[in-house]
């Protein structure tokens, strides 16, 4: 695969209009699940044509929010990085994603608690569940939150001999920083640490993607694991095994961070 990114600085006003556009924005919002979408998966999830669709995402590409990679005939996009993510993440937060407008449907209903119970911002573990985890680790002091977010000696301690996920060094991301929870309000675990978190549950089944999209549901295994390892219990952020499958279809590649 080829990557191309735009490195090249645009006035923040270019970069406002950039997001101005309703469907610039909701590709920009799908593409928080961390993953690599084709033009024609957004061209159907935002309800455009693909030639409108491709218009869209060179601008995205141009302004540096979004890489791309072709793969023979097919063109993929990601967001550009975590720092993009991050301003989305927050530009979502406030404009108050979750406000008071009540889902029009039982459907949409189920969809929505699904994404605020877990799922993925990016490359990390937001709503009820990024909170909760967020909380267990400052309890125990493995995080502190006094002046900003970092881990303490015993923090780091944890995620290396209980966690069995040692911490990467060096680099320019911070190994952890507190993200805008839009759906709790309050902050969860981003970072190095936040991404090794996410990575690790998702690789030993500790959670799983309801569906193609953001949100998650905790396994068996995962409340086992989470109860052992920081005394969490009686989480409400998904069924413990997959979901039926009206929430499976709907929950899917939903918008906000």
């Amino acid at each position: 695969m080829e990557t191309m990114t735009s490195t090249a600085p645009i006035p923040l006003a270019a970069l406002a209009a950039l997001l101005a556009d309703g469907t610039r924005a909701t590709f920009c919002l799908a593409l928080l699940d961390g993953r690599a979408w084709s033009a024609g998966e957004l061209a159907r999830h935002a309800g455009v044509a693909a030639s409108t669709a491709s218009e869209h995402l060179s601008q995205l590409v141009g302004g540096g929010l979004l890489a791309e990679e072709r793969q023979g005939r097919h063109r993929y996009v990601r967001l550009a990085g975590p720092g993009v993510a991050q301003l989305i993440e927050d530009l979502a937060a406030h404009a108050g994603l979750d406000a008071a407008a009540r889902p029009a449907t039982l459907r949409a209903a189920s969809a929505a608690r699904a994404l605020a119970g877990a799922r993925t911002c990016y490359d990390h573990l937001a709503g009820r569940l990024g909170v909760a985890i967020t909380d267990a680790l400052t309890t125990r002091g493995l995080l502190r939150q006094d002046a900003g977010f970092a881990l303490s000696d015993e923090g780091l301690s944890w995620f290396a001999v209980e966690l069995g996920a040692p911490l990467p060094g060096g680099g320019r991301r911070p190994l952890a920083r507190p993200c805008l929870d839009w759906t709790e309000r309050r902050h969860h675990l981003a970072g190095t640490a936040g991404a090794v978190l996410c990575a690790t549950a998702l690789e030993r089944g500790w959670v799983g993607r309801i569906g193609s999209g953001r949100a998650l549901n905790v396994t068996r295994a995962g409340h086992e694991a989470l109860a052992g390892l920081l005394g969490l219990t009686g989480l409400d952020a998904g069924p413990a095994d997959p979901a039926p499958r009206s929430v499976r279809a709907l929950s899917g590649r939903a918008g906000g961070g």
